[in-house]
């Protein structure tokens, strides 16, 4: 199963996708988290592993692949940057970062002033995720920059589900209606997961939501999530809002199959 888990700055996607990683390594699945955030700076912390290399520097760093990219132009999508089909076991060991049976991967991150954009990085992922061959008792777990940019470069096309996290405010809601129109456009399953609530604001998010039907998870504002956000601890706890959130998930894709 590969989930692809956006939202806006701040909404606690990383969280999102540390607490039902580590749900899933409970559960004596294979799993992968794969930072395509090239922005993101700490969600290897939250899985407790150090920060892996640049997934980017096997394909021999951004240069070598921005070349590539533009070689191929005007048509940069006829570009094979991966070429050979992937298994998690089979990603080379020097860009894996792993604890608790969870491994980690970061696509590329931006380094340098003026290095120039994250095309590369986009294209890179997109193309990792869709080469992953997966077993039945697999999971990836793609966590997105803010934002809808990798809904334009693809990243979440191969998803079996895409899961946008939403904390209380006008701009997630209003994102939350641009993602359900990009997500039927690609035809990927979304799913709303309410983050940072208390009663009060979670009642309103649902009746301003575009399809409160979507909503399959709450988890409401928690001291000990924060603390550990806060100080880039590890996120090993269990949360009951997460372990009904796998159930969901592991009974839907069921269904499908």
């Amino acid at each position: 199963m590969k989930i692809a888990i956006c939202g806006k700055g701040g909404s606690g996607k990383s969280t999102v996708a540390a607490l039902l990683a580590r749900e899933y390594a409970r559960r004596n699945r294979a799993v992968l988290v794969v930072d395509t955030d090239e922005s993101n700076l700490g969600l290897h912390r939250l899985l407790g592993t150090d920060a892996p290399p640049d997934l980017m520097g096997y394909f021999g760093g951004k240069g070598a692949v921005t070349e590539k990219i533009m070689a191929a132009m005007p048509d940069p999508s006829s570009v094979d940057l991966v070429g050979e089909t992937w298994t998690i076991d089979g990603i080379p060991r020097d860009y894996v970062a792993l604890e608790n049976w969870v491994r980690l991967v970061a696509i590329g991150k931006i380094h340098d002033a003026g290095e120039g954009c994250a095309c590369p990085m986009g294209m890179l992922a997109r193309q990792f995720l869709d080469h992953l061959d997966l077993g039945d008792d697999e999971v990836v777990i793609a966590d997105t920059e803010a934002g809808i940019e990798h809904f334009g470069r693809g990243v979440d096309q191969g998803a079996d589900v895409i899961l946008m996290v939403v904390d209380p405010s006008f701009e997630s809601l209003r994102l939350a209606e641009k993602v359900a129109d990009m997500a039927a456009r690609i035809g990927v399953p979304l799913r709303y997961v309410l983050n940072k609530t208390d009663p009060i604001s979670a009642a309103r998010l649902r009746e301003s939501m575009p399809d409160p039907s979507r909503v399959v998870c709450e988890i409401p504002q928690d001291p000990g999530i924060l603390a550990a956000g806060l100080d880039g601890r590890v996120l090993d706890q269990s949360h009951p809002a997460i372990v009904a959130l796998a159930n969901l998930l592991d009974g839907t894709r069921e269904g499908r199959a």
